[in-house]
């Protein structure tokens, strides 16, 4: 599904189509203002931590973490991608899905988003939803936000998770010379070369040279080549031997890149342990391939759901698939639940 217009950096993954027409958003005015120290700043949150993928393996919680509870048999932990699953192309979000939100929540249920967007752009789909989870989880799954009543927003960076992007990027440039790149910090800024300005110049973010993307800590690296269709796409990556990081593929020609081992499926289990909540009561739903590895953890003894537009292979991943989104899929799968 491609995203609407005010969708910065997110599982919109048609979003190669729009950057050759320069309607491709990569930041918003939150984003910006976030990546200025004069202004409000996640990073600079009371309570930040940057912690290992280990640290919490195994841990019903920590000092750090006072919502945890003792595993809860009762509880579903809901975890929902954005684009493609909760909103529309458009958009827009079904009454289904809303008033199915509202009754899970209703019943005491954690429903949270688990999505490839920016911070920036995932706050905004709380609101629209209604709901006010413990965690959200952002960047796919390199950004974890927790519950803050304190910050500015309701919400804190609590764990971050960087990588220096340098040498995938050189790497990456060997094969794809015209490919355009981006890449977001720990603070949600984003820099990028390429198309990427037409878009970004509205709404802020700063364009770079390609070099000067090398030394940028990042929590994400996008790189899209509009050129290629998705066939010729694959097969270029798959002959790029990309190792020491994690990475999807879109719909169309857009790589995403996240540090090694980092996926939402990882962010996920540190949530699910710090809530209390048996993996066999999990839920996941999406249709990127993004959400591959959220789909193959979640189905091991919980739900896993990928939605009826879904490519093959996210299909394949999943446990049960549900009807497409414009067949208020999601909401058929929620309804389920009690």
């Amino acid at each position: 599904m491609s995203a609407g217009p005010d969708i910065p950096f997110d599982d919109a993954d048609e979003a190669a189509a729009e950057v050759e027409a320069g309607d491709v958003p990569m930041v918003d005015d939150t984003v910006v203002a976030s990546a200025h120290p004069e202004r409000a700043d996640f990073a600079a949150r009371p309570g930040q931590i940057d912690l290992p993928r280990d640290a919490v393996e195994d841990a019903p919680g920590s000092a750090g973490h006072p919502e945890t509870n003792p595993t809860n048999v009762d509880r579903w932990l809901v975890a929902l991608d954005i684009d493609g699953t909760v909103l529309h192309e458009d958009g827009s979000i079904s009454d289904g899905v809303i008033d199915q939100i509202a009754r899970l929540t209703g019943l005491g249920h954690e429903v949270m988003l688990a999505t490839g967007r920016s911070v920036a752009a995932t706050l905004p789909i709380l609101d629209l939803l209604g709901i006010t989870p413990t965690y959200v989880v952002c960047s796919n799954g390199a950004i974890t936000l927790q519950r803050d009543t304190d910050a500015p927003l309701g919400y804190r960076r609590e764990i971050v998770e960087t990588f220096n992007p340098g040498a995938v990027l050189t790497q990456i440039r060997s094969h794809l010379a015209n490919g355009q790149y981006a890449v977001e910090d720990a603070e949600g800024y984003f820099r990028y070369t390429g198309e990427f300005p037409d878009a970004a110049r509205n709404i802020g973010g700063e364009a770079v040279s390609f070099e000067d993307l090398l030394d940028v800590e990042a929590t994400r690296v996008v790189v899209i080549s509009p050129g290629h269709d998705m066939e010729d796409f694959l097969a270029i990556v798959e002959t790029m031997g990309l190792h020491r990081v994690s990475y999807s593929v879109g719909w169309t020609a857009w790589l995403d890149i996240a540090p090694d081992g980092v996926n939402k499926s990882t962010a996920l289990e540190r949530v699910r342990q710090l809530l209390g909540i048996p993996a066999s009561r999990v839920l996941v739903a999406g249709d990127g391939r993004n959400d591959i590895e959220m789909l193959t953890w979640a189905a091991v003894s919980g739900r896993a759901v990928a939605m009826g537009q879904a490519p093959d292979d996210v299909k394949a991943a999943a446990s049960e698939v549900t009807s497409s989104i414009d067949d208020d899929g999601l909401a058929k799968a929620l309804a389920t639940l009690d």
